[in-house]
């Protein structure tokens, strides 16, 4: 088990300093036309390909490395240079965890490496699990899979909401219901193959941040896949929920199913994400307030001014310890018996938006326009504390965690 330290070691200070590189030199010129353009910018993400930042063995290499910090080390770099853009370039990556966390080891060298294709021909994968009446909520999901034995198929109905790369994706992840009656207890994940009959885009939205992002519905009408799709496998599905059948007999236990396993290992990567855009806004409000003046002085020079850039730094590095605390956690199976995973997340996410809302304020009418980015990072961070679990979920799962009591 690795020690938590503080302090990144050679290599990961050159991985950082290769991925700061490239977020200042592509990302940061190509972020307000896209921003603009609200379309996926695949030359940013065939240029990270051809470096090797888009690809399955660069985030194998972050995922499995033993002080955790790879993770949250690239997505706070590629996140400082932009959101939409870094969402688009790293939004594979939840529905690559999805099958991390519960395929079998053929499902997961069958199917991740389709989710990014390669330099010359990039592909994309999405995570559906949300739904128009099932969000936070997922004991409402409605989404269907019902087991065709003399097939050996499984058939998916319903439509899938606010999903990354939602409907171009080459490879989809579906959580669906396969037992009604268990509620959250009675889902499972799916793969849908590229080109499967019956999987349609539907509304793509027009959103009020990280507008380089593809996020739209995924309508699921009568979608065949074979049951080798099915992650983790029928038996071990069969005795999951065996188990969940039994506990609820005896008063109900609660058992994690396979959207929150998703959801757990990816919430401290999303905080980084919220950190990378903090620091970038604090960044420029910092640089502003020491060359702008007032009164024949710079604004740096004024308490109101120097002491909200002093809020700022003291958040955004405070966010960061707790998000490199979890993910350390996580990646030496420390259990979050205090829902750290969910501190990291709420606390960064939130920090995000403050920071941002304080950098508009320093720069004033400035601020305000979109000849500076920080209007950009004020509308891209309202996300992160609605995305992957809001902040009311995040701190209903701390409370819960702390008092003892099941996550519903």
């Amino acid at each position: 088990m690795a020690e938590f330290t503080m302090e990144l070691n050679d290599e990961q200070k050159e991985v950082r300093d290769w991925l700061h590189g490239f977020a200042a030199d592509v990302i940061r010129p190509a972020a307000a036309e896209w921003d603009e353009r609200e379309e996926t910018p695949w030359p940013v993400i065939q240029e990270a390909a051809k470096v090797g930042i888009y690809s399955l063995d660069f985030y194998a290499q972050q995922y499995f490395d033993p002080t955790g910090l790879g993770i949250p080390m690239a997505m706070e770099e590629l996140f400082w240079g932009d959101a939409g853009i870094a969402l688009s370039i790293v939004g594979t990556g939840l529905a690559a965890v999805g099958v991390l966390a519960n395929g079998t080891e053929e499902q997961i060298g069958t199917w991740i490496p389709q989710m990014y294709g390669d330099a010359n021909d990039v592909k994309v994968a999405a995570f559906c699990s949300s739904e128009p009446d099932a969000g936070s909520d997922v004991a409402s999901m409605r989404t269907r899979a019902v087991y065709d034995e003399a097939k050996d198929e499984w058939v998916l109905d319903g439509t899938k909401t606010w999903a990354t790369n939602g409907g171009i994706a080459n490879v989809h992840v579906v959580v669906a219901v396969v037992d009604p009656e268990l509620g959250s207890k009675g889902h499972a994940s799916f793969i849908v193959p590229p080109n499967t009959p019956g999987l349609s885009q539907g509304q793509k939205f027009k959103k009020h941040g990280i507008r380089a992002s593809h996020t739209a519905e995924v309508v699921l009408d009568h979608v065949r896949v074979p049951g080798s799709c099915l992650l983790g496998g029928k038996e071990k599905l069969d005795a999951r929920l065996a188990r969940a059948r039994e506990k609820a007999k005896k008063g109900g236990e609660r058992v994690k199913n396979a959207a929150m396993a998703t959801f757990e290992a990816s919430r401290p990567a999303v905080g980084a994400m919220a950190v990378g855009t903090a620091r970038a806004a604090y960044e420029v409000a910092l640089e502003y307030a020491q060359t702008r003046e007032q009164f024949g002085r710079p604004i740096i020079d004024n308490q109101g001014v120097a002491f909200q850039l002093a809020d700022m730094r003291t958040s955004i590095d405070a966010a960061r310890l707790l998000v490199w605390r979890a993910s350390w956690m996580a990646v030496n199976g420390k259990p979050f018996t205090a829902a750290e995973g969910s501190m990291s997340k709420l606390f960064a996410s939130e920090t995000a938006k403050k920071v941002t809302a304080q950098a508009i304020q320093i720069l004033g009418g400035n601020g305000y326009t979109r000849e500076y980015p920080v209007e950009r990072m004020h509308r891209d961070s309202a996300i992160y504390t609605i995305f992957e679990g809001t902040s009311e979920i995040q701190r209903l799962v701390i409370a819960r965690t702390l008092a003892g009591m099941p996550i519903r």
